[in-house]
């Protein structure tokens, strides 16, 4: 396999000069069908990176970091771009963009829109999302195709058509996709989930979008980025025993909390970075989503070289190696926040449950759980999703599954394996893993996301039934993984959930306590072990690549009117160019409203291509202050009760503009852009919290819609559910100048209040015309 992908069709740059690899006829038929994933047009282009840091370091007159080098190395333009970190936009030339086939939907279907003839930078789809868990991977799989048999066609054929590479179900996990083949030090990536920073792991700078975003990267046009932060996290001492990488990111997750990062780049560095392998340095920028993280990365070093060697890169490795001082952090740079880590001392965690920042090391979990009537009996241990299915991770969980079956003993909670990749599904099951960890009572799952969003089809317990769940996911949101309110998941790492699910119970701490076999022998489980890479190559396994065309005039992508799985879009109606008024209170929501809470995944998965459809879960998860409900709000016309999405429609049905008015971090966690675009589709005009999660912010502007934040978080007080609300000073919409919100109340009494916003001129003008999309094909 190192020969297929040791001829990519990049320009590699030396020196003043570049050259490039092409398919020699002296190659495999086999080389060549490998190579054909790399379409032309992609590039590492070092010297032009080099070039622009060296302008911004001169401008700058300072050291900068490895993020700033590598975000301000793809400026459009480095010269006269204005650079303040937190405060201005930067304009961006991303290398590439990745979309997950939930996402890919609704990004195609506005690419079909703009009315360009092909993406302008190498972009990729991949199906990951769609695929329930029930029995195992190869039903699982095939049961996927067959349901979801319009979607892959659509996105197959859009992908043909407009030039980008698509990946088949079975192929794996979009992010660890992008790590086996896409990332390398120094690129700059846009991904339509919000764990693409996994690529950070590889000294990447790829940042999670809304599917608008990528549009505009897809269209050629520069790409804006508010000037990131950077928050340091300087790493001492060494990883060993029960302690893995996941335990970092559970760390810092306490640390910051799950807005501590919004607006920042989360930046490693120090000595005990090359402690740590190169997937599992992924794991670690992985779920720094959770965090709000714009994106985390980490400074190039041997264990990425080695990484890529050994999945056939080697050549990007020696060019790495040439511009290695671009790729690391400037001696003296400074840090807008400093967290320090001794990784000799850090202890395996466990966060939970209900939200990821909740961290508890594991010794001290079992009497948390207890104190808090958590349940402590581990029903299911899931280990896998983007964030933990890495080669390196299968082998430590394998390492103590193996232990256990020496003693007689399997698993005594159910347990599930979800491989990242058809690469690493192939190489685990010739070495051996696979057969351990289904030995030991696993059921290993289809190459896709699965329960980690909620694509799992659970069995074992109602709705409404208190119960515990381990997994080595990212995220553990109420009601995620198995929509079920009452599961308490916590998150770990892979060799934490495996131990756990040998013990049964939250209540058991395997660096001291001791498991029973069935003859009665106590024994104690040794601290996993594993190869971070296979000693063999890895194995390809099956080819799931469909590279586009080069003539794709004839291809058609059609879309049934009456379809219920996809629906071409409707430009939203442009600004009326006044203030917006008398605007009713849709709904004040209570605590934490994440994407999930605004547009549930899960079962809803399969209307992504179907605006329409999709908004009847606008969200019907978030709380109600007024009553403490989910999806039940008083309509201000009728005065009856009923859902969300049912009174939104009712309002936009007569003509009524509504407003939802939200706390803080609103919109936290996935990219989903139907979070924004489907309360724009039902009517909604403007969302009033205290703050905002970084992704849902743009993707609200990019939809048309105000994401106002108030200038007193106290006033989130003031407004009453059966309000109404006119937005003032429309007509001066200016950068920086805040807005009035006029309150109605019931009594007819009134009081006005300011919002603050972060739009600039770029984006005002998103406003006035109605959406980004037709802000583009004015400018066309």
């Amino acid at each position: 396999r190192a020969e297929y992908f040791y001829l990519y069709n990049y320009h590699l740059a030396l020196g003043t000069g570049a050259r490039r690899f092409h398919v020699s006829a002296a190659f495999s038929a086999k080389a060549k069908v490998a190579m054909s994933r790399f379409e032309p047009g992609s590039s590492i282009n070092y010297e032009k990176m080099h070039e622009n840091i060296n302008i911004v370091r001169k401008r700058l007159n300072r050291p900068l970091t490895l993020s700033e080098k590598i975000v301000y190395g793809h400026l459009d333009d480095p010269v006269g771009q204005e650079i303040d970190r937190g405060r201005t936009y930067l304009r961006l030339r991303p290398d590439r963009v990745a979309m997950q086939d939930a996402t890919a939907q609704m990004a195609m279907l506005q690419f079909i829109s703009s009315g360009l003839p092909k993406v302008a930078v190498p972009s990729t789809i991949h199906c990951d999302h769609l695929i329930e868990a029930q029995i195992g991977g190869a039903q699982d799989l095939q049961r996927a195709k067959e349901v979801n048999q319009e979607v892959y066609n659509f996105l197959a054929s859009a992908g043909a058509k407009y030039g980008v590479g698509f990946w088949k179900p079975g192929s794996g996990i979009i992010h660890q996709i992008i790590l086996e083949n896409y990332a390398y030090p120094g690129v700059m990536l846009i991904g339509t989930d919000s764990h693409t920073p996994n690529g950070g792991g590889l000294g990447s700078i790829c940042i999670g979008v809304g599917g608008a975003d990528a549009v505009d990267v897809m269209a050629g046009i520069p790409w804006e980025l508010k000037c990131p932060k950077v928050i340091g996290v300087r790493l001492t001492g060494t990883l060993s025993g029960w302690t893995s990488p996941k335990d970092v990111i559970l760390k810092v997750a306490g640390i910051l909390t799950v807005k501590g990062g919004t607006g920042a780049i989360v930046e490693y560095h120090g000595p005990g970075v090359d402690s740590i392998s190169c997937t599992g340095m992924a794991t670690i920028c992985n779920m720094g989503a959770e965090i709000g993280a714009t994106t985390s990365v980490f400074p190039y070093n041997h264990r990425m070289r080695t990484y890529l060697e050994k999945t056939g890169r080697a050549e990007i490795a020696s060019v790495a190696d040439q511009f290695q001082d671009d790729l690391v952090p400037d001696p003296g740079c400074e840090y807008d926040q400093i967290i320090e880590i001794n990784l000799s001392e850090l202890k395996p965690h466990i966060n939970g449950p209900f939200t990821p920042d909740l961290a508890h090391p594991v010794s001290e979990i079992g009497a948390v759980a207890k104190k808090s009537g958590w349940p402590l009996e581990v029903k299911v241990g899931l280990i896998g999703s983007c964030t933990n299915s890495s080669y390196e991770d299968m082998g430590r969980a394998a390492s103590l599954a193996k232990q256990a079956l020496d003693k007689g003993l399997k698993c005594k909670a159910q347990f599930t394996v979800t491989p990242g990749s058809e690469q690493i599904r192939a190489t685990i099951e010739r070495d051996g893993y696979a057969k351990i960890l289904s030995d030991v009572g696993g059921i290993v799952l289809a190459n896709a996301c699965g329960p980690c969003i909620g694509q799992w089809d659970r069995k074992d317990v109602k709705k409404g039934e208190k119960n515990t769940i381990v997994t080595s996911f990212n995220r553990n949101f109420t009601a995620r993984n198995d929509a079920n309110p009452a599961t308490h998941a916590f998150v770990t790492s892979p060799e934490i959930v495996t131990a756990l699910a040998l013990a049964g119970t939250l209540n058991f701490n395997p660096e001291t306590d001791y498991l029973t076999a069935p003859n009665g022998e106590k024994f104690k489980l040794e601290p996993p072990t594993g190869d971070e890479l296979p000693s063999r190559d890895f194995d390809p396994g099956q080819d799931t690549y469909q590279h586009p065309p080069a003539e794709s005039s004839s291809i058609k992508v059609d879309v049934n009117p009456s379809s219920n799985r996809l629906q071409l879009l409707e430009p939203f109606d442009k600004w009326h160019g006044g203030d917006l008024t008398n605007m009713k209170v849709l709904i004040k929501v209570k605590g934490k409203c994440t994407t999930d809470h605004i547009s549930a995944a899960g079962p809803w998965l399969k209307f992504r291509g179907h605006l329409d459809n999709i908004s009847n879960n606008l969200l019907i998860g978030a709380v109600n202050i007024e009553n403490d409900g989910v999806n039940k709000v008083k309509n201000q016309l009728t005065g009856e009760y009923g859902g969300v999405p049912d009174v939104a429609r009712h309002y936009k049905a007569n003509g009524v503009n509504w407003v939802v008015v939200g706390d803080e971090n609103y919109g936290e966690g996935s990219s989903r852009e139907h979070a924004a675009l489907e309360p724009r589709h039902l009517g909604g005009r403007a969302i009033i919290v205290k703050s905002f999660a970084r992704i849902h912010e743009t993707n609200l502007k990019k939809q048309g819609l105000l994401p106002l934040t108030f200038a007193d978080p106290h006033d989130y007080n003031k407004i009453r559910p059966d309000d109404s609300i006119s937005i003032t000073g429309l007509k001066s919409f200016a950068p920086g100048k805040p807005l009035t919100a006029v309150i109605t109340h019931i009594n007819g009494s009134q009081e006005s209040i300011s919002l603050n916003h972060t739009f600039n001129e770029t984006q005002i003008e998103w406003f006035k015309a109605g959406s980004a999309l037709n802000r583009m094909k004015e400018l066309q």
